[in-house]
């Protein structure tokens, strides 16, 4: 990767760990929220990368980060997810019996998109 790409690619990581520090105790956020609010609609991928990438110990709170759907996203390995609704659930936020968080109550409101004409 050249060092521009990668100086784009740390502009990026640090814009997306900035809007998951932004999301409040006891509420959530998608991964396409937190994309949109770090200027990067539309890759939502992207978001779950950085957030699987953050070291031991950081200070983002990255389990108020779920799917579009209100789940935890499954894992590749490790126990993350049940640690992630460990969290959620002590900061207030409620699983349905099906395991997904109301999004209607829990999410964090969404800018608007203006109407130009």
């Amino acid at each position: 990767m050249c060092s521009q790409s990668a100086g784009n690619a740390n502009a990026s990581r640090r814009g997306i760990y900035a809007a998951v520090r932004r999301i409040p105790r006891g509420r959530v956020a998608t991964y396409g929220d937190v994309a949109e609010l770090a200027g990067l609609e539309g890759h939502a991928r992207q978001v779950g990368y950085a957030l699987h990438d953050l070291p031991d110990g950081s200070d983002v709170p990255w389990h108020r980060v779920i799917n579009a759907k209100g789940e935890i996203s499954a894992r590749s390995h490790g126990d993350s997810h049940e640690l992630q609704r460990m969290l959620l659930e002590a900061e207030g936020v409620e699983f349905d019996l099906a395991g997904r968080v109301d999004l209607r109550k829990y999410r964090i409101a969404r800018r608007r998109k203006r109407a130009y004409r």
